[in-house]
C-alpha cells in the first residue's frame, strides 16, 4: 500500500462510524443484546478473551474486519511466515516463528531452510541444560552451580525475565537465576552481593558482544570472577555466550563449544525463543521451554488460519486501533492480576513502543494518523490502589487488558477468590460507571440528607464507558505463557501492518547509541568544552557540570 491508509474507503466509513460510537454506552449495548458476553467470547491456544466490554457493535467489527483485508493483512502474514523481508530497511525477515516451529515446515532465508539449524541450537540447548541441572558440570571448584547471572538488556533481559519470572513455580530449586541490565554500577553490584564466584555461571546476551551496557558489566562480572578465586583458565567455566559474533566471544575467554548463535532475522524484542531463553531453560528445565515454543507455535497457527472475526491477535489489534486511531485513546494499559506475571507491561512496552513507535510508512513517507500508543501498566490488585482513579473517573480513554488464571499455583486461604472478584469488579466498574442518580440515591440510602447529597454526588460520579478485555487461561503453565506471549507479538504485527510502518527496526534506539558514545568520550578525556562544538548548549552546559563535580570533591 503506497497511500495513506485514511484513503481506504473501511477506513473513511470507521471514522464515521466513530462519531455515533462517541455517544454510545456500553450500558445500553448490553441491555440491547443479552448474549453479548457468549457473542464476544473467544477462546483459542489455551486463552479465553471476554470482547464484551468494548465501545464496539457488530458494526465496528464488520468495518474493523473490512480494514484489516482491505490493508491486505492475510497477505502480510503470510509474508511473515514465509520469510520475506518484511523488515524493509534492514533487508531482513521477521522470523521469530521460525523458533518455535515444530511442524516439519520448511522456512527459507536467503534460499536456505533455517530450520536445521534452529532445531540443532534446541539440541545444544538441551545438552548444555541437561549439564547444569544434573551438575555434570560444574564450577572452578568442582561445585555445583547455584546461581545463574543473565546479562543483556533491550530483548535480551525483557523477554527471558518475563517467562522465567512467569514460571517461577517451576524452577529448579536449587538454581536461582538473577538478571542485569543497567549500566548503572548499582545493578551488578547488587547481584554480586548475593552469590559465590565458585558456584555462579554467567550469561553473556548479545548479539554484537559489544553492546555497551552489556560489554560493560560483564566486564565487571569478569574482573569479580577472577579477583575471587577464579582465573583466565576457568573462565570457559562460568562464562557463556550468546551471540553472533563468535570470535570477540572466544577472545573473551569463552570456549567455542559453550558459544550458542543468534540470527539477523530474530529481533531483540522476539528473541527469548531462542537461545537467549537459555536462562528460562535452565531454570524451568528443556521440557519446559519446548512447552513454552509448543504454546508459542500452537498460537501462531492460529494466527495464520483463523478467519479476522475469530482470531484473537488481530481482535486485539483491532480494538487498538480503533480506539487509538477513531476515538481518541494515546495509551493502553496492561494489568495483570498474577503476581509472576508483574514483569509483563515492561517486557510490551518495549515490544509495542519499540515496533510501532514510528512516524514513517514502509515508503519513507510521513504518516498522517497515529501509530503505536504509550504502553503502561502494573500488577493487579495493586493498581486498583493508584492509577485506577484515572481510570474511573480521569478525562483521558485508556483502553485496558486485565488478565488473570483461573487458578492459582499459591491457593493460600481465600486470595485468589478476592484476587478475581477484584479484577472482574474493576471491569464491571469501568463498562457501567455510576450515574448521578444512582450516586444520589446510594447517598440517601446511607442517611445522608438531600442537602448533603445534592453536594456529594457529582463527586461520586462515574462515567464508565471506559473498554476492556479480560484475558484469562486456566493456570500460569509454560504452555500457556509462550501462547500468551505470542498473542501479544502478533497484535503489535497487525497493527504495525494495518498503519504500514516497519514493526522490525528501531533506528531511534540507534541514535542515542551513537550520541552516548559522543557524549562518553567527552566525560572520559575530562575537558571541558565551550563555544560552539559538536554538543547544543544544554548538553555541553550538562558536561562541564559533570566534568567540574571533581573539584568539588
Amino acid at each position: 500500500m503506497t497511500g495513506s491508509i485514511q484513503q481506504l474507503k473501511s477506513w473513511q466509513a470507521l471514522a464515521t462510524h466513530a462519531s455515533e460510537m462517541r455517544h454510545t454506552h456500553m450500558r445500553d449495548l448490553f441491555a440491547k443484546d443479552p448474549d453479548r458476553f457468549v457473542r464476544y467470547f473467544k477462546e483459542a491456544s489455551g486463552i479465553k478473551i471476554d470482547f464484551s466490554k468494548n465501545i464496539a457493535s457488530e458494526k465496528t467489527w464488520k468495518l474493523l474486519v473490512e480494514l484489516a483485508k482491505e490493508a491486505g493483512l492475510p497477505k502480510q502474514i503470510e509474508a511473515m511466515f514465509s520469510g520475506a523481508l518484511i523488515n524493509g530497511s534492514e533487508q531482513r525477515p521477521a522470523l521469530h516463528v521460525a523458533l518455535r516451529n515444530s511442524s516439519e515446515r520448511a522456512i527459507f532465508v536467503d534460499g536456505v531452510d533455517v530450520m536445521p539449524q534452529v532445531r540443532a541450537t534446541l539440541d545444544k540447548m538441551e545438552r548444555f541444560t541437561w549439564k547444569i541441572r544434573s551438575t555434570q558440570w560444574r564450577g572452578f571448584s568442582n561445585k555445583p552451580f547455584t546461581d545463574i547471572i543473565s546479562i543483556g538488556i533491550g530483548g535480551s533481559f525483557l523477554g527471558p525475565k518475563l517467562a522465567s519470572a512467569a514460571l517461577k513455580p517451576y524452577w529448579n530449586e536449587a538454581l536461582n537465576c538473577h538478571y542485569v541490565a543497567n549500566i548503572d554500577g548499582s545493578h551488578i553490584t547488587e547481584v554480586l552481593k548475593h552469590v559465590d564466584p565458585e558456584t555462579t555461571l554467567f550469561l553473556i546476551q548479545s548479539k554484537s558482544f559489544g553492546t555497551q551496557e552489556t560489554l560493560e558489566n560483564t566486564k565487571v562480572a569478569r574482573n569479580w570472577f577472577l579477583k575471587n578465586g577464579g582465573s583466565q583458565a576457568t573462565i570457559e567455566k562460568h562464562f557463556v555466550a550468546i551471540t553472533a559474533n563468535v570470535e570477540a566471544a572466544i577472545a573473551f575467554g569463552v570456549d567455542r563449544e559453550n558459544i550458542f548463535p543468534m540470527w539477523d532475522w530474530v529481533g531483540g524484542r522476539y528473541s527469548l525463543w531462542s537461545a537467549i531463553g537459555l536462562p528460562i531453560a535452565l531454570t524451568i528445565g528443556m521440557d519446559g521451554f519446548r512447552a513454552l515454543l509448543s504454546g508459542a507455535y500452537s498460537m501462531d497457527e492460529h494466527f495464520r488460519s483463523a478467519p479476522p472475526e475469530e482470531n484473537l491477535p488481530v481482535m486485539l489489534a483491532l480494538l487498538g486501533i480503533w480506539y487509538s486511531n477513531f476515538m481518541g485513546a494515546d495509551s493502553y494499559a496492561i494489568l495483570p492480576y498474577d503476581h509472576y506475571l508483574r514483569g509483563l507491561p515492561a517486557h510490551l512496552q518495549q515490544l509495542d513502543m519499540e515496533s510501532n513507535g514510528k512516524s514513517v510508512t514502509t515508503h519513507g513517507l510521513p504518516v498522517d494518523y497515529q501509530t503505536g500508543p504509550i504502553i503502561w501498566g502494573g500488577a493487579g490488585a495493586n493498581g486498583q490502589h493508584a492509577y485506577h482513579q484515572l481510570l474511573h473517573q480521569g478525562t483521558r480513554l485508556a483502553p485496558a487488558d486485565f488478565i488473570v488464571p483461573l487458578h492459582t499455583h499459591n491457593p493460600v486461604a481465600t486470595h485468589h477468590e478476592i484476587l478475581f472478584a477484584n479484577c472482574l469488579s474493576q471491569t464491571q466498574a469501568l463498562m457501567q460507571g455510576k450515574t448521578l442518580a444512582e450516586a444520589r440515591q446510594e447517598l440517601l440510602a446511607k442517611g445522608v440528607s438531600e442537602t448533603e447529597a445534592q453536594r456529594l454526588a457529582p463527586h461520586k460520579v462515574i462515567p464508565g464507558n471506559k473498554p476492556t478485555n479480560t484475558i484469562l487461561f486456566e493456570r500460569a503453565t509454560p504452555r500457556t505463557i509462550g501462547a500468551l506471549i505470542a498473542l501479544y507479538e502478533h497484535k503489535v504485527f497487525v497493527q504495525g501492518a494495518i498503519w504500514n510502518i516497519n514493526s522490525f527496526d528501531q533506528w531511534g534506539v540507534e541514535l542515542g547509541k551513537q550520541l552516548g558514545n559522543s557524549i562518553l568520550h567527552s566525560l572520559l578525556s575530562k575537558q571541558e568544552t565551550s563555544g560552539e562544538g559538536s554538543f547544543d548548549s544544554s548538553t555541553q552546559g550538562l558536561i562541564n557540570l559533570y566534568l567540574a563535580k571533581e573539584k568539588h570533591f
